[in-house]
């Protein structure tokens, strides 16, 4: 595993040297994009929308639009005069209880991983998290741009949790309808939670896979063998959805009875 990042971890006057290495790996499965009729592989270019002509690399600037159509030129003596100091520190300045995070600001994973002479303290810190019950705050600097992110432990790693800034999130409430002032009766949502009840178990990650990419995987090696003998690839078979109902307490009966079944 390649690391993506060297530096330490700071709190107070204690630094702890560590590697960064990304916690997620994704397994997409490479399609690219092709003219149907021959398998002629398309070629993406930089084209002019006034001219149409191609534009060479060496004569392409980064520019804001402002609101009348018009373009503010950026140079590289622009962006390096507002760009975060680049620093090799996770600095923690607050630690704080983890449950006082909501899910929406978390955004990625990483693992830390300390250096041979910072075991000792990397262990510490550990077991004082742990301990505490707490999880440090701090700031870091990745590819120019400047982050925020929770420390905490996980089994026996800290863990380093990308989390978003305020003014990432968007407010629910500009998806429009949000439903506030509906009456739902006790029967409908004593039916509810019996439905929650009845579907709840241990969260067990191991038992989700990725079906999506198997069943893909699986029609491209049909349609390569298809490809020989002239059949067509055997249709995937899909879930049958069951038939939507008007009645809401019809919809939660029929859910209970699908489950006991």
């Amino acid at each position: 595993m390649k690391a993506l990042w060297k530096g330490s971890i700071s709190f107070g006057l204690v630094h702890i040297p560590i590697k960064l290495y990304s916690g997620t790996q994704t397994h997409r499965i490479a399609l690219d994009m092709v003219r149907e009729k021959d398998k002629c592989a398309i070629q993406y270019v930089r084209v002019c929308k006034k001219d149409g002509k191609e534009v060479p690399w060496e004569e392409i600037a980064k520019g804001y639009r402002k609101e009348n159509g018009d373009y503010i030129i950026l140079d590289k003596d622009d962006f390096a005069k507002v760009m975060p100091e680049k620093t090799q520190s996770l600095d923690i300045f607050e630690f704080i209880n983890e449950d006082e995070i909501p899910s929406k600001y978390l955004e990625k994973p990483y693992i830390t991983e300390p250096a041979k002479e910072a075991k000792k303290v990397y262990a510490l810190l550990r077991e004082a998290l742990k301990k505490s019950g707490k999880v440090g705050l701090c700031k870091f600097v990745m590819r120019t741009t400047e982050h925020l992110g929770i420390l905490k432990v996980e089994d026996d790693a800290i863990l380093l949790i990308q989390i978003r800034f305020q003014d990432e999130l968007r407010d629910p409430d500009e998806a429009g309808m949000i439903p506030k002032d509906i009456t739902i009766s006790k029967k409908e949502l004593d039916m509810a939670i019996s439905i929650i009840d009845q579907l709840t178990d241990k969260f067990e990650p191991e038992k989700y896979k990725d079906t999506y990419k198997a069943e893909l995987i699986k029609m491209i090696k049909q349609k390569s063998a298809a490809k020989s003998d002239k059949k067509e690839p055997a249709p995937t078979k899909r879930r049958k959805t069951p038939a939507a109902k008007d009645n809401l307490l019809d919809q939660l009966k029929a859910s209970l009875a699908a489950i006991k079944n």
